[in-house]
């Protein structure tokens, strides 16, 4: 992984930082084309009571209104945690190219169980299980403690 690849993980950790600043959960996504130009960032926006705002979602959205398909398969979402299967299946359908996570959702799986969190309503599954076509890349461990602790801090909180 090279060092623009690292800044963009690093400002995924920044999104999921700001996330939890206002209060919600800390996830965090950037969409960069083929030529490394950073197009559209989102941060989770679930505290507003819709739990389908997402920003690896709202990134494939973004795509499919603003990009060519060849654009979009050239295209990489660098995401603090790994799709769930809702921005999985977004992803895949919009035909994102190449994904790029912080941390997997094994680990995050883990990381709430041991803070007592309960289970999500929906199963979490690799990426691969959805869109077993595409790129995928992660986790990053010295970035994934990062997310560990704003997860951490996020449920602490709540």
């Amino acid at each position: 992984m090279d060092n623009a690849e690292l800044k963009h993980l690093s400002r995924c950790v920044e999104l999921a930082s700001e996330a939890l600043e206002a209060g919600d959960e800390p996830f965090g996504s950037v969409l960069v084309a083929a030529d490394g130009t950073v197009l559209a960032e989102d941060h989770n926006r679930v505290a507003s009571g819709d739990r389908t705002r997402h920003p690896e979602f709202a990134l494939a959205r973004w795509a499919a209104a603003n990009m060519t398909s060849g654009e979009r398969a050239a295209a990489t979402v660098f995401t603090s945690g790994e799709h769930c299967p809702m921005c999985a299946a977004a992803h895949g359908w919009v035909g994102l190219g190449r994904i790029v996570y912080v941390c997997s959702s094994e680990q995050l799986t883990s990381w709430l169980t041991a803070l007592g969190v309960p289970a999500p309503p929906v199963r979490p599954l690799p990426i691969r299980e959805i869109v077993p076509g595409v790129v995928v890349e992660g986790p990053v461990p010295g970035l994934a403690e990062q997310v560990r602790d704003l997860h951490r801090r996020f449920h602490q909180k709540a």
